[in-house]
């Protein structure tokens, strides 16, 4: 009933369908693994099971919640809302101090217990280093 050319072109299109869904499958996959998910001290909360993934959890450092020993850093990250109690064993970053944001990566001990791998420090976007300050002679 089709020509040649119409079965060739269908076949043709199909083919390159096919390949570009198995690619875009494939690309999926191998992001799946390094996919970090970000939940509050709230979402936290609600979580029905805890699993043994690595998550992200941000917020507010929590004012004259942050405790240091000789190789760990024990801290408070809050959304107003809800607390998470995290533990740190690590070199902080210059921007971490109390009442600024905060987000750090690791595993759940418990819903109220963080193990954090490595912590990231937010800043806006009028944020500028200390040594670039002293260097540009501002203040």
């Amino acid at each position: 009933m089709y020509g040649r050319k119409v079965k060739l072109r269908f076949f043709f299109i199909t083919f390159i369908l096919l390949t570009l869904i198995l690619s875009v499958f494939l690309v999926l996959k191998s992001l799946e693994e390094n996919v970090v998910y970000f939940k509050s001290p709230s979402d936290v909360k609600l979580i029905s099971e805890l699993e043994n993934k690595k998550i992200r959890i941000g917020g507010m450092v929590k004012k004259n919640s942050i405790e240091m020993s000789s190789n760990e850093l024990n801290f408070i990250i809050t959304d107003f809302k809800n607390e998470i109690y995290v533990t740190y064993s690590g070199v902080v970053p210059n921007l971490f101090s109390e009442g600024k944001g905060v987000v750090a990566e690791g595993y759940l001990k418990d819903r109220s217990f963080f193990n954090a791998s490595k912590i990231l420090a937010k800043h806006d976007e009028n944020y500028m280093p200390p040594e670039v300050k002293e260097a540009l002679g501002e203040k």
